[in-house]
C-alpha cells in the first residue's frame, strides 16, 4: 500500500505535466495568433500565471525529495524535478521566441493595414481627384457649349438684324424710286398744266381777236348799209 508521501508526490508529478501541457498548447496559440495585440497580451497573461503555478509545483516537487527517508526515492524524486525544471525552461524558452514571432507577425501586418490604408486612401485621393478633374471638364465642357448656344443665337440674332436693315434698306431704296418716280410726274404734270394755261390764254386771246374782228365787220357793214354818205 502506497504511503502519503507517495500520493502526494505523485498528485504534484500529475499536476506538473497538467501546467507543462497547458503551457506548451499557450505557446502553440501565440504562435498561431493573428493579433491584435490585446489577443496576445490576454495569452501571455494565461501562461504567465501557468508558469507560475508550476513553478511552485516543481517546488513543492524538489521540499518532497528532500523530505524522502530513502535515498533512493530521495534522488528519484530530485532526477524527476530537475527534470521538469529543464522542461519548464525549455518552455520558457519556446515562450520568447513564440512571442517575438508574433509580435513581428503583428507588426507586420499592422504595417500592411498602414500600408493598404495608404494605399486605399491614395486610391480613393486619386479616384476623388478624376471624379473632381471629370466633373470639372464636364462642367467646363457644359459652359463652352452654353457658350456656343449663346454665340450662336447672337449670330441668328445679328443675321435677322442684317436682314430687317437689308429689306428696310430696300424698301427706303423702292420709296425713293417712287418718290423719284412720283416728283417726274408731278414736275411733268406742272410743265403740262402751265402749256394747257398759255394755250389757254393764246386760244382765249384769238377768240377775242376773232370777236373783235367779227365785232368790227359788222359796224362797218351796218355803218355801210346806214350811212351810205358817210
Amino acid at each position: 500500500m502506497a504511503s502519503s508521501a507517495d500520493v502526494h508526490v505523485r498528485i504534484c508529478a500529475q499536476e506538473i505535466i497538467k501546467y507543462d501541457l497547458e503551457i506548451k498548447a499557450l505557446v502553440q496559440d501565440i504562435r498561431d495568433c493573428p493579433g491584435p495585440q490585446s489577443s496576445l497580451m490576454e495569452l501571455n497573461s494565461q501562461i504567465k500565471e501557468k508558469f507560475s503555478k508550476l513553478r511552485l509545483r516543481i517546488q513543492d516537487l524538489e521540499q518532497m525529495a528532500k523530505e524522502q527517508d530513502r535515498e533512493t526515492d530521495r534522488l528519484a524524486i530530485q532526477a524527476e524535478t530537475e527534470s521538469q525544471r529543464r522542461q519548464m525552461m525549455s518552455n520558457q524558452t519556446a515562450w520568447r521566441k513564440a512571442n517575438l514571432a508574433c509580435k513581428l507577425a503583428i507588426d507586420n501586418m499592422e504595417k500592411d493595414e498602414l500600408l493598404h490604408a495608404g494605399e486605399n486612401q491614395s486610391t480613393r485621393q486619386r479616384k476623388v481627384t478624376k471624379e473632381s478633374l471629370v466633373e470639372t471638364s464636364s462642367n467646363i465642357t457644359e459652359s463652352l457649349m452654353s457658350i456656343s448656344r449663346m454665340m450662336a443665337e447672337q449670330v441668328k440674332q445679328s443675321e435677322d438684324t442684317i436682314g430687317s436693315l437689308a429689306t428696310s434698306s430696300r424698301t427706303v431704296q423702292e420709296t425713293n424710286e417712287e418718290f423719284k418716280n412720283m416728283t417726274g410726274t408731278i414736275h411733268l404734270g406742272r410743265k403740262l398744266i402751265l402749256k394747257y394755261n398759255r394755250r389757254e390764254l393764246t386760244d382765249k386771246l384769238l377768240i377775242f381777236l376773232a370777236l373783235a374782228l367779227f365785232f368790227a365787220t359788222v359796224l362797218y357793214i351796218l355803218k355801210k348799209r346806214l350811212f351810205p354818205f358817210i
